[in-house]
C-alpha cells in the first residue's frame, strides 16, 4: 500500500528556488564604475609615446566628465548612490579603530566584538573617495602639460599622480580578492550585476537604466566626436633617392 503524501509528491517535484536576492548598486553607477576604469586602463596603457598620445588625452578628458557626471549623480541622485554615504562611512572611521584597538590591546574586560564588516565598508569607502579625490589633479595636470603651460615639472606630477592612481586601483583589487577568498564569494559581483544574495528590501529602489544608456551613448558620441577631429596622418613622400621610379621625382 502507497503512503506517500500527496503534497510529499508535489514538494519533491517542485524545483529548487532561487537564492533571494536584492538591488544593492542601480545601473548609473555601475556604468559609471566600468567605464572610469576602462579609461584609466586606456590612459595608463597609452601613457607612453607620441603615437598614441591622443588616445591617452581623450580617455583622460573621458575620466573628467565622469567624474563630473558622479559628482552630479551623489549630490542629486537617489539616497543610495549620495556622496554623503561614503563621508558617513568615513566619518564613523575613528570609533571603529577605538573599536578594534579595546579588542586587540584590552585592559583585562571583555570587549565588544570588532563590526568587520563596518571595517569592510569603512576601507570601500576610503578607497573611492581617494580615486574620485586623485581624477581632478591628474586631469587638470595632464590638460596644462599637454598645451605645455609649464615646463617637465608638470609632466612628472602628472606621472607621479597617475602611478599613485594605479596603486589605489590595485589595492583596491587585493583587497576585493581577499575578501572573496576569505568570505568564499566573489565581492565583485554587485558590481557586475547590481544585486547581492540576501533577504531583505532593494537599497536601490529603482534601477535607473535608461540614465546608464544615456551615460554610455554619451561617452561614445564624445568619443565618435573626437575621432571625427582627429588630424589624419599625412601620407607619406616617396623619397627620389629610394624610389627612381616614383613619378613625381
Amino acid at each position: 500500500m502507497n503512503t506517500t503524501s500527496p503534497h510529499t509528491t508535489v514538494a519533491s517535484a517542485t524545483p529548487r528556488q532561487a537564492a533571494a536576492t536584492r538591488r544593492v548598486i542601480d545601473a548609473p553607477t555601475r556604468m559609471f564604475h566600468w567605464l572610469f576604469a576602462l579609461c584609466f586602463v586606456g590612459a595608463y596603457l597609452t601613457a607612453d609615446g607620441e603615437r598614441l598620445r591622443l588616445v591617452h588625452v581623450v580617455l583622460g578628458y573621458s575620466m573628467a566628465g565622469l567624474l563630473v557626471f558622479r559628482v552630479l549623480y551623489g549630490l542629486l541622485g537617489p539616497r543610495q548612490a549620495r556622496l554623503s554615504l561614503l563621508w558617513g562611512k568615513v566619518a564613523a572611521a575613528p570609533a571603529w579603530l577605538r573599536s578594534l584597538k579595546a579588542a586587540w590591546w584590552g585592559t583585562g574586560q571583555a570587549p565588544a566584538p570588532v563590526n568587520w564588516r563596518q571595517g569592510q565598508y569603512l576601507a570601500m569607502a576610503m578607497t573611492v573617495i581617494a580615486l574620485l579625490a586623485v581624477v581632478l589633479p591628474l586631469t587638470l595636470s595632464g590638460y596644462a602639460a599637454f598645451h605645455e603651460w609649464g615646463g617637465e615639472w608638470l609632466e612628472e606630477i602628472h606621472e607621479a599622480m597617475g602611478e599613485f592612481m594605479l596603486w589605489l586601483v590595485l589595492g583596491h583589487l587585493a583587497f576585493l580578492l581577499t575578501l572573496s577568498v576569505l568570505r568564499r564569494k566573489n565581492q565583485a559581483t554587485p558590481m557586475l550585476t547590481g544585486r547581492m544574495e540576501g533577504k531583505g528590501p532593494d537599497l536601490a529602489k529603482r534601477n535607473h537604466a535608461w540614465l546608464a544608456a544615456l551615460l554610455l551613448a554619451g561617452v561614445l558620441a564624445y568619443w565618435a566626436w573626437e575621432w571625427q577631429q582627429a588630424p589624419q596622418a599625412a601620407p607619406t613622400r616617396v623619397s627620389c633617392s629610394r624610389d627612381r621610379h616614383a613619378n613625381d621625382c
